[in-house]
């Protein structure tokens, strides 16, 4: 290893090795073998991932609905709270995972390039404007 390199991070104790590519391949076999045991392929099209995808990021949304900027920066801070963020990240993830499995959209590859384009759209300048950034 020369100087320039470092050494990766080692994993956390009692926690296996792995790549997040690999974890989130694994996850994304156990949400679609999760559905093929229920039969729900059917229903997983497009128009329904995309759709279910819409709610849960709504449900995330409703609740940060109506905190002040300051209240939502605290919004982890609260066991109650937190529980239901996570909950509903987990669950816009998981739409996001099987939307982008049916359709064979690799999610990685796809945010790289959006993050390659957008570093050429947006490029850094002296000072930051507000209201200059746009999630197209």
């Amino acid at each position: 290893m020369n100087e320039t390199q470092q050494e990766p991070p080692q994993p956390p104790e009692g926690r296996p090795d792995r790549r997040p590519e690999e974890r989130l391949d694994r996850l994304q076999r156990r949400l679609a073998q999760f559905a093929a045991a229920r039969g729900w392929e059917p229903y997983h099209t497009p128009k329904n991932l995309a759709a279910a995808l819409s709610v849960e990021a709504s449900e995330l949304v409703e609740i940060f609905q109506w905190l002040t900027p300051e209240q939502s920066a605290k919004v982890m801070e609260k066991p109650e709270s937190a529980h239901r963020v996570a909950d509903e990240v987990a669950d816009v993830l998981a739409y996001l995972l099987q939307f982008c499995e049916v359709l064979g959209v690799d999610v990685l590859d796809a945010l790289a390039a959006k993050i390659e384009r957008n570093e050429l759209r947006f490029p850094v300048r002296g000072t930051s404007t507000p209201n200059s950034h746009s999630s197209e």
